[in-house]
């Protein structure tokens, strides 16, 4: 971990922890943020594909996901995944 990559981690914490905070009327779950709001958050002006990578990997270490879409980004628990519908090779 470097120091230049520090805000990353800072803003994963800050992005997983919201995970846990009642807004919205629940108590807590899945989130939609801004990517105005997400700037914010990481200190920044911009933020490049890259960055949003880089971040995305730092989420997925603490359990999370983040998606990107276009406008705003989603975080979600990677255990929500866990009991979709598997596609095999049977599928094709």
């Amino acid at each position: 971990m470097t120091c230049d990559n520090e805000w990353i981690f800072k803003t994963a914490d800050r992005l997983c922890d919201f995970y846990a905070q009642e807004f919205g009327g629940k108590k807590s779950g899945r989130y939609r943020i801004p990517a105005k709001l997400l700037r914010e958050i990481a200190g920044r002006r911009r933020l490049y594909e890259d960055d949003i990578r880089e971040i995305g990997r730092a989420v997925a270490e603490r359990g999370f996901v983040l998606i990107d879409m276009d406008s705003f980004y989603v975080i979600m628990s990677a255990n929500t995944f866990v009991n979709y519908r598997r596609a095999n090779e049977d599928f094709l």
